[in-house]
């Protein structure tokens, strides 16, 4: 009577290897990895990371408000900080028309992952700028940094203003953000790196505006393969990115 069940223990005990041969993990060497979707660097090779970001914009009347931020981390780098350089430029005078455009909708913008990229316009004459750059170099030693401007802190925001408009840089947690509103029912736009995405939006409502957002990533690898204490001091410093809501 306990045949079959003494059989079926038998064929599971033989299934067993054939499944663990299956279940067997495939390490794939650099060429494999190299066509990959996705690629990763091991943070030991990454002798340095920097963000650089700046957002402008200038009215019909020349005037032009905007920002520059930067940061870079390196091996000596103790916290990661946003150095912010603020843009004043005056213009001609004069007083422009007001914008009478109006532009709807877009409230999901705010839930798209990932780069995402927009211009709305609803007047004449403008030009709208986004751009992304990513630049991987390779070094035996990490490039002189001289930041300038002041510290970003986090959890902080500053403002600044003139006639083309008001601006906003805010660190948070969950990144950083420029905003700038511009006089006269222009419009606005947005710039946005945080929680691993990247948002450029800028709305137009008036005319002869010039708008320009831009950021870009730059990282400086090394060949050689570093000591296993080397690789735990970099994820460290990139773990101090989490504050700052990357």
């Amino acid at each position: 009577m306990k045949t079959p069940i003494w059989l079926a223990v038998i064929c599971l005990a033989a299934s067993l290897p054939i499944q663990a041969e299956t279940l067997k993990p495939i390490e794939l060497n650099d060429q494999e990895l190299s066509v990959l979707r996705g690629r990763y660097v091991m943070p030991g090779r990454i002798i340095s990371f920097g963000i650089a970001m700046s957002s402008t914009w200038q009215n019909a009347n020349g005037e032009v408000i905007g920002a520059t931020s930067t940061m870079q981390i390196q091996q000596s780098t103790i916290t990661p900080q946003f150095y912010v350089s603020v843009i004043d430029e005056k213009g001609n005078g004069s007083t422009g028309s007001p914008g009478t455009g109006t532009v709807t909708g877009g409230s999901g913008l705010n839930s798209i992952e990932g780069v995402t990229q927009v211009v709305r316009a609803a007047g004449d004459r403008n030009t709208a700028y986004n751009d992304v750059d990513i630049n991987v170099t390779k070094g035996s030693q990490a490039p002189a940094v001289q930041q300038q401007g002041e510290v970003l802190a986090a959890g902080t925001t500053m403002v600044r203003g003139n006639g083309a408009g008001s601006l906003s840089v805010s660190s948070t947690g969950s990144g950083v953000q420029f905003n700038i509103v511009a006089n006269n029912n222009q419009g606005s736009s947005v710039q946005r790196l945080a929680q691993g995405g990247l948002m450029q939006n800028t709305t137009l409502l008036g005319g002869g505006n010039q708008v320009r957002n831009l950021t870009s990533l730059n990282v400086v690898l090394r060949d050689n393969v570093p000591s296993a204490g080397s690789v735990n001091g970099n994820l460290d410093q990139l773990k101090g990115l989490r504050t700052l809501g990357f």
